[in-house]
Formats: C-alpha cells, structure tokens, sequence
C-alpha cells in the first residue's frame, strides 16, 4: 500500500555534510490523508559537531535539550527505517530543497543506503513547496496568501498563520510537519490540479510532458524545446517563473537536463569569452524541482510585457548566432563542478561513487552486530572512507566502549574539529569550510552586537540560549587550553 511520510527536521545548521538532525517529525497517512501513525525523534548532540548560534535562535534549541535524546546511529536508522517502507512516498515543505539532502548524508555517515527511498520497493519523494508555487500563480482560490512588506511569502511559517493550518511555534518539527499536512489536504481539494501537478514528481511522467513541450527552433544541437519554468530559486519580483529553453542534457552528469533562461537582456552580450557571466543555465532532474509547464498563454501571462519581449528577442538572437549558440550549448553541457581537494569522509558522498556490493552486505552486518563485533568488522569494509566512517560512527555513538587504537584514531579525529587556524577547518565537497569552535563564538559575539545596534531582536530567551552554547563551547574547548 502507497503512504504519503510527512516529514520536517530540525538539525544544527545548513552544511548537509558536517551539521546534524536535533529533531525529526513525521505523520503518515494514505493517500486520503488519513492519518496512520506519526513519529516524533529528539537526537542528542554528537560531541564533534559545532552547532550554528544562528540555527539554536532560530530554532529555540537550549543546552539542556542539545544534550539529551537518542544517539545520532539509532535516531537515523530508525528515520530511515521509516523512509523505506515499502510503498513510501515522503515529502514535506521544502524538503528536496534542504531536507532530503541532509537525510541522505546523514544515511550514508551512519553507513545506511542514502538514495533507496528515491526508489526502491515502490518508495519515492515529493515536494509540497513547489506544488504550493503553482496553486499561488494559477490556483489561488481556497487559500490566504501572506505578504510580507508588499510581496508574497511563501514560508510555511507564514502560510500557517495565515490559513491557521497547525498550531505551536515556528520551526517545531511536528507543528511544522502537521501544517504541511493540512496544507496538503487544502491543495488536493482541487482533485484535477493535485493529480496534475503530483504527476511532475514522477520520472516518466516528467520526461514524457518535456518531450511534448513545443520546439522554439532546430539548431546543429538538436531541437530546443520551449518551457516556462517554476521555482522558488527565482524569487517574488519574478513571481517564481522564468522562460526557458532546452539545451540538451549535462555529458559529465548525465541525469541533468540543461535549460536556459531567456528573459535576461544580458545574454545578447554573449561573447566566446563571458559564457559563465551573460548566460544563466537551470540544470533540472527529472521528477524533482524545477517544474516546466508549456508555454501556454494561461501561464505565459503571469510573465510581464517586458519580460516576454526580452524572451522573444533573445529567441531570434540566438537563432541568428548559432556559432555563439553551438558555444553556450557546448560551454554547459561540458562543464564540471570545481574540484575540491581534501574533502573530509563526512562529505564524501558524491566523490566516491556507489558502495559495492561487498562493503553493503557487510554494511548490513554491521548494524546487525553486537559492539565487539561491530569493531571487529570496521577493518573488513573494502573503502577506506567506509572504514573511517565507521571508526567515527563508534566514538560517536559508543564513547564508553571505544578504546585503544580506534580512541586513538577518534581523538584525531576530534582535535581537527579545533584547529588552530579556522583555515584549517575540515572541507565540505563543495569547499566550504566546518564551523569550529572559533567561528561559532565569533558568530555569538556578531549576534550580540548586532542586537545592541537594533539590527535584530533577541528576546531573553534566545539570549539564554546563547549564553548557555557559549559556556558549553568555553568549556569544552578552550579552558584546557
């Protein structure tokens, strides 16, 4: 039986790799929306993640409550026990934006399969952020539709006080999995439209409508498909929308389709040398976000006059500049992203490739054994990535039973999360540098002073909040230096 998982999490920060869950809310239901179960899992801190001052106000999370909860190991595999029930479809608000991510990492530090609930046993993921796009442009009926200083806003936050869809504070995991929820039951109201735009969730169908998009004209690359294009990237001036052109797909990452934004003046400046700066390239994957619709008038419409000549023009250049055409076309489809050196093993994920089939049976074994024998099988995993993974998941999870050798190399471990020079800081796979104790006091210290210049409100227990995260860091970091 298909199950709609909804779901929000409340984690230490923003960086998927090196940040971790605090707090994971779910609510099944069928796909009526009639509740099932629902699931609420608090995780304690693990002691080598710095978490974000900024994240604990915003998310109200006090020291006393970082430091209670399950192990990170049993939180997640459980969460992604979850996840891959058969027939599973999860989704939230935002969550292939932010939160799928970071589960996936998470799954895959604690040496969990990270993509299976994309698509195994008849599992899969949707959104409700972009769907909630498209009622706001072309089905608003049914809902109040926030503002904020003359603009739309679409946060959930917003959106729940607006339409009263859950009750409880902002950035609740559950009051915010809960409005999700009922926002959902609201939109599928119109039966036609939830069918609709549900359907660009799933694979094929989403090749299938691209496929039938009309084509604006031929060039030496092929037939370049017409779009307009939804998402959230693109901000309330373009109320979301942007008109696109098909360019092909991505040679080095294959499951990328390449579109192309027309409404942009700057792109008939286009020389051979300024393809990264006058050109602005979606790269798409079939069956998540951004959306296509056709080009038909109801949503062309939403475009503005100047808008709309900007992408008529800049169809007629390009056609009468195919050499310069045939060279954005080839600039995109072969670019790669930045080489970053040194990536720690936490954000490892998309350097290594699949596990094999060897280290994933023994990855199971793993997790089915006692402690003893979970020590004993670290040195039979193939990947030496995979064998740091799992020597960090003991000291994490099994401090009191790590000892000798594996607390020696774990302690190493632990003295590179306090460098001596924040330039030293562990590296993610996109080259952003591990908060560290050094750069989260300097955050609180900004904080503050930006309170005292009134650039922001802190009420007393924010500021409790980070008294208490700055005496934690002190203490663990610094008085023993």
């Amino acid at each position: 039986m298909n199950t709609y998982l909804f779901y929000d999490i409340e984690t230490t920060g923003l960086n998927r790799a090196f940040d971790q869950v605090l707090s994971f809310s779910s609510i099944r239901t069928d796909l009526s929306f009639n509740e099932l179960e629902n699931h609420t899992i608090d995780i304690r801190l693990r002691p080598d993640v710095i978490p974000s001052p900024g994240a604990m106000i915003v998310n109200r999370i006090d020291l006393p409550t970082l430091l209670t909860g399950h192990s990170e190991l049993s939180a997640i595999t459980e969460i992604h026990r979850l996840f891959n029930r058969p027939g599973t479809i999860s989704l939230g608000y935002n969550t292939l934006g932010f939160d799928d991510e970071f589960l996936r990492f998470s799954f895959y530090r604690n040496l969990l399969s990270p993509y299976t609930h994309q698509f195994q046993h008849d599992c899969s993921r949707m959104d409700i952020f972009p769907i909630t796009l498209l009622y706001f442009l072309f089905k608003p009926e049914g809902l109040q539709w926030p503002e904020k200083e003359g603009k739309p806003s679409l946060k959930l936050e917003n959106l729940n006080s607006a339409n009263h869809l859950a009750h409880g504070p902002d950035h609740d995991a559950m009051v915010d999995t809960a409005a999700t929820l009922a926002l959902a039951r609201r939109l599928s109201r119109h039966e036609k439209m939830w069918e609709y735009v549900t359907g660009y969730f799933d694979k094929k169908t989403d090749g299938k409508r691209i496929d039938t998009l009309p084509v604006s004209f031929q060039s030496p690359a092929g037939p370049h498909r017409l779009g307009l294009m939804v998402d959230g990237g693109f901000g309330t001036d373009a109320l979301f929308l942007a008109p696109v052109l098909s360019i092909g797909q991505s040679i080095p990452y294959g499951n990328q389709t390449l579109w192309l934004r027309l409404d942009l003046p700057e792109l008939q400046n286009t020389t051979a040398d300024t393809f990264d700066e006058t050109t602005a390239v979606i790269r798409k994957k079939l069956g998540e976000p951004a959306i296509v619709l056709p080009p038909l008038n109801r949503y062309w419409k939403r475009l503005d006059s100047d808008r709309q000549s900007v992408a008529e023009e800049n169809q007629k250049w390009l056609q009468a500049n195919e050499s310069l055409l045939m060279g954005i076309i080839r600039y995109h489809r072969e670019y790669r992203y930045p080489d970053v050196p040194n990536v720690d093993p936490d954000a490892a994920l998309y350097d290594i490739g699949f596990m094999s089939k060897r280290d994933e049976e023994i990855c199971r074994q793993f997790h089915a054994a006692d402690i003893k024998e979970k020590i004993h099988l670290i040195e039979r995993l193939t990947a030496p990535v995979y064998q740091e993974l799992a020597r960090r998941l003991m000291g994490r999870n099994f401090p009191d039973a790590v000892s000798g050798k594996l607390s020696r190399q774990f302690n190493r471990f632990l003295k590179q999360i306090h460098p001596s020079s924040d330039g030293d800081a562990l590296v993610d796979y996109r080259g952003q540098r591990r908060t560290t104790p050094t750069t989260a006091l300097k955050e609180i210290e900004s904080l503050r002073e930006e309170t005292k210049k009134g650039d922001i409100r802190l009420d007393a227990a924010q500021k409790k909040i980070l008294a208490g995260l700055e005496r934690y860091l002190q203490d663990r970091f610094f008085d023993s230096d």
